[in-house]
């Protein structure tokens, strides 16, 4: 009875756990996204391009509402210059631009909105008609973004069109660079050509993980026709896995025609 009832007690312990109400509230959020870019991935590209950019501005804008909060409305404590001031156009100019960019809840909203909706638009349209998502396609989205950001925030000034032009283009060069940098970063390490033999022998062996012994060794694959229990009790390999490897290298048939 008592083994009985420890038995039960072990089968339960996952069951209670896996009633983790966060961990549910996880899971079914994933299984949500997942049927959501699934069926998203069924419908045409203007319906795509709508639905994403559209939830990528509401992602945007709830951002930019918060951050809003935060810096408050700086854009009241701005001097408002009278009707009748003749101030020259630049300094006109920069007094818009930080308007703009002073702006409460409301208008920080409006501008994040803008420039993660349509970044995200484009490159959803560009990603299904070139088939790939490169630093081309980034730097179009970014454009666009700034482009667009720059006509519906004001910081065009009197020269809207060209100040468009040059904050797409910032907005460009900056996300291709960024592209470019996280790109290098998350290419995996090219693998070396000097050890493809000896990784493979030590992962049929189970003993992968003393491949960093044989590298710190300099066991390459060009040694193992050499190896003696001697040069691996050097490098720190335990007695029972060095019986495995010179035990391996003796049944393979090209490294023992290469010992001879």
């Amino acid at each position: 009875m008592g083994e009985g009832k420890q038995g039960v007690m072990v089968v339960e312990m996952p069951n209670s756990s896996s009633q983790n109400p966060i961990t549910q509230l996880q899971n079914k959020f994933k299984e949500l996204e997942i049927g959501f870019k699934g069926w998203l991935a069924k419908q045409s590209l203007p319906v795509e391009a709508a639905v994403v950019t559209a939830t990528s501005g509401l992602q945007g804008a709830a951002i930019g509402g918060f951050m809003g909060t935060l810096t408050q409305d700086v854009s009241s404590s701005l001097p408002t210059p009278p009707p009748a001031a003749n101030l020259n156009p630049q300094a006109m100019a920069s007094f818009q631009q930080a308007q703009a960019l002073a702006g409460g809840p409301l208008v920080q909203a409006r501008n994040f909105a803008v420039m993660t909706g349509v970044n995200a638009g484009i490159s959803c349209v560009l990603k299904r008609i070139r088939g790939k998502e490169d630093v081309q396609s980034s730097m179009a989205a970014a454009f666009g973004s700034g482009a667009l950001f720059s006509l519906v925030s004001g910081m065009g000034g009197p020269n809207p069109v060209p100040n468009a032009l040059t904050s797409g283009i910032f907005f460009a060069l900056v996300q291709g660079g960024l592209f470019e940098l996280g790109r290098k970063f998350s290419q995996p390490p090219a693998e070396d050509t000097h050890y493809i033999r000896t990784r493979s022998m030590l992962s049929s062996l189970g003993l992968q993980n003393y491949e960093k012994n044989f590298k710190k060794g300099l066991l390459t694959d060009n040694t193992l026709p050499l190896l003696t229990d001697s040069a691996l009790r050097d490098v720190r390999i335990p007695p029972g896995p060095r019986l495995l490897i010179l035990d391996q290298i003796q049944r393979d048939p090209e490294l023992r025609k290469r010992q001879g």
